[in-house]
């Protein structure tokens, strides 16, 4: 499921026009209101993330499923791509509330960003499915980040070197002895993973808008 090890990490898509700044803006104000909220706590930090980010996928398949209904077109294997990539993130958080557990308030903070930003997102994609895979790329960017650090305080001893939970060792087909740390890097390739795929969804669609309406 992940993407090899070697895929590189520090890669960032530089903004080609105004939708493109507006959405990496919009992805700054979400990780700077992640980051006051969760601080170093990264665990309780991907659980309450994870379920955000299955969103665009699902929620892009559905759009891409009625368009090519509508069009009687080939969906050219987006809505498989976009239907993965929400069990993926699914699977993310499935994962990590056996490593963190969410707290009530966690808890009502994921039904009252998933509600915002669900409606959100659904509203950008009918308007501009381009933007709305640039935010998602953007937003997957962040994830890599965030997974970095997550690494690097695990290595360091900041936080507990844990054993990974069945489901993770399961969905991913890792060693019976795996620990967080295999986790978050099998975690971290499917962000990537993501984060290239929707940006080059956007930019699919970028030279396409010339042509005509996305």
């Amino acid at each position: 499921m992940s993407t090899p090890p070697d895929a590189p990490l520090d890669v960032h898509q530089a903004p080609a026009d105004l939708r493109d700044r507006v959405a990496l803006g919009f992805v700054r104000l979400v990780k700077g209101a992640a980051d006051a909220f969760f601080a170093q706590r990264y665990g309780h930090r991907a659980v309450v993330l994870e379920t955000v980010a299955a969103v665009p996928g699902m929620v892009g398949a559905t759009l891409q499923h009625l368009r090519a209904l509508r069009r009687m077109q080939s969906d050219r294997g987006w809505i498989r791509t976009l239907l993965e990539e929400a069990e993926n993130e699914r699977m993310h958080l499935m994962t990590f509330i056996h490593i963190a557990r969410p707290t009530r308030l966690e808890r009502l903070l994921v039904v009252l960003a998933q509600g915002f930003f669900y409606n959100l997102y659904f509203l950008v994609y009918l308007t501009s499915p381009k933007t709305a895979h640039r935010i998602t790329g953007y937003l997957e960017e962040e994830a890599v980040h965030s997974y970095t650090e997550y690494l690097a305080r695990v290595d360091a001893g900041a936080c507990a070197n844990v054993a990974a939970p069945d489901i993770a060792i399961d969905y991913w087909a890792l060693p019976a002895d795996a620990r967080l740390r295999d986790v978050i890097l099998a975690v971290r390739g499917d962000e990537t993973r993501h984060r290239d795929t929707n940006h080059a969804f956007a930019d699919t669609l970028a030279r396409s808008s010339a042509s005509g309406p996305e």
